[in-house]
C-alpha cells in the first residue's frame, strides 16, 4: 500500500473543542474525530487533500473502482491521503453480494485492511442500498474477516439484523446518496439509534454542516460525508465546517437537549423563559400602598400636571440615545 508520500499527518480542525466530546469506538480502536469523510468529486486530488486535512477526520473512505494499483506511488487518489488516515475502502458500485465481496478482497490484498464499507446499490437511479443483498454481502465478509461497515436502508429491522450478524457499525442513508437533501429519515434513524448495539453513522445525503449537527444531536455516533463538501464553492472551508458542526452536535446530545424531557418534537405549547412568578410576586408583595383620599392631589393640582404629549422625545431625561 502506498505510504502517502505527500506528506502530514491529519490536522484538527476543530482544536481543543474536539477534546470535549468522546472517542468514537469502531471496532475496539478509538478515534477522536467522528467525521468521516469521501474522496470522490473533488476537483483535483489536491483539493481533496487539503479538505480531508481540514476536515481532522482520521477515517476516509476511498471506491476500490478509482484506485489504480499501476500508478501507486506516482499520482494516484491514495497517495494524497494524508499519512495518519485510516483509509476504509469501499464497494461502490457492486449490485450483489457476490461482486462486493470480490471487491472487498482486492481492497484487502491492495491496501492491507480489513475494513470495507460495504456498499450494494443495483439500481443505478437511485444508488438505493439493496437490503436482501447487503445483509448476504454482509455474512459473507464477516465470515472471511473482515470489519464490516455496511450503508444500508433507513430500517431499524435491517440495522439489527446487520448487527447480529457481526457489523462493526450500522450506517443508515440520510437521503439519497450525493442529494444533500438532509437528514430525511431522521425518525427512522432515530428509532436505529435507540436499538443499536454498535455506533450509528449517518451516511449520504447530508447538505449542510445542520445537517450533520441535527444528526448528532438525535444520536447518531458519526457522520459520512463526501459531496457536500467536495462540490462547495470553498472545500476546504466546508470540511472545517462540518467538522465543528459534527463537534457541536455531539455536545449537544451529551448535553441531554431540552426536548427530551418533554417528549420527542419537543413541547406542544409555549413556556416562557422568564415565568411571572418568584421575583415579580416578591414585588407585589412589597407594593406601596395607593395614597388616601385625604393624601390624593387634588383636581386643581392634577390639572397642572403635564400631559403625555408634552413630555420629552426619548422618555425620562430625553434625547433618542
Amino acid at each position: 500500500m502506498s505510504q502517502h508520500p505527500v506528506g502530514d499527518t491529519a490536522a484538527d480542525a476543530v482544536g481543543g473543542v474536539a477534546a470535549e466530546i468522546d472517542e468514537l469506538v469502531i471496532a475496539g480502536r478509538g478515534y477522536r474525530s467522528r467525521l468521516l469523510v469521501g474522496t470522490g468529486k473533488f476537483s483535483s486530488h489536491e483539493a481533496m487533500r487539503a479538505s480531508l486535512l481540514a476536515s481532522g477526520a482520521q477515517i476516509v473512505t476511498v471506491a476500490l473502482r478509482r484506485v489504480d494499483l499501476d500508478r501507486a506511488g506516482a499520482g494516484d487518489v491514495l497517495d494524497f491521503v494524508p499519512a495518519g488516515m485510516t483509509l476504509l475502502p469501499n464497494t461502490s458500485g457492486a449490485v450483489d453480494a457476490g461482486e462486493a465481496h470480490r471487491l472487498a478482497r482486492l481492497g484487502r490484498a491492495a491496501t492491507g485492511t480489513g475494513l470495507v464499507k460495504l456498499e450494494v446499490t443495483p439500481d443505478p437511479r437511485t444508488l438505493a442500498p439493496d437490503p436482501i443483498e447487503t445483509l448476504r454481502a454482509a455474512e459473507l465478509l464477516v465470515a472471511d474477516g473482515f470489519t464490516v461497515l455496511p450503508y444500508c436502508s433507513a430500517d431499524p429491522i435491517l440495522a439489527r439484523r446487520l448487527e447480529e450478524a457481526g457489523c462493526a457499525t450500522v450506517m443508515p442513508l440520510g437521503s439519497w446518496i450525493g442529494s444533500n437533501r438532509g437528514l430525511r429519515t431522521r425518525d427512522a434513524i432515530e428509532a436505529i439509534v435507540a436499538g443499536a448495539g454498535v455506533p450509528v453513522v449517518v451516511d449520504a445525503g447530508l447538505g449542510a454542516p445542520s445537517d450533520a449537527a441535527e444528526a448528532m444531536e438525535i444520536g447518531a455516533d458519526a457522520v459520512l460525508v463526501n459531496t457536500a463538501i467536495a462540490v462547495a464553492d470553498d472545500p476546504v472551508r466546508m470540511a472545517r465546517a462540518f467538522a465543528l458542526a459534527t463537534v457541536a452536535g455531539r455536545l449537544g446530545h451529551l448535553a441531554g437537549p431540552a426536548g427530551a424531557s418533554v417528549g420527542t418534537g419537543g413541547a406542544t405549547v409555549a413556556s416562557a423563559s422568564s415565568p411571572l412568578t418568584g421575583f415579580l410576586g416578591a414585588l407585589g408583595a412589597v407594593a406601596p400602598a395607593a395614597p388616601s383620599a385625604s393624601t390624593a392631589p387634588s383636581a386643581s393640582s392634577a390639572s397642572t400636571a403635564p400631559t403625555a404629549s408634552a413630555a420629552p422625545r426619548g422618555g425620562v431625561g430625553g434625547g433618542a440615545g
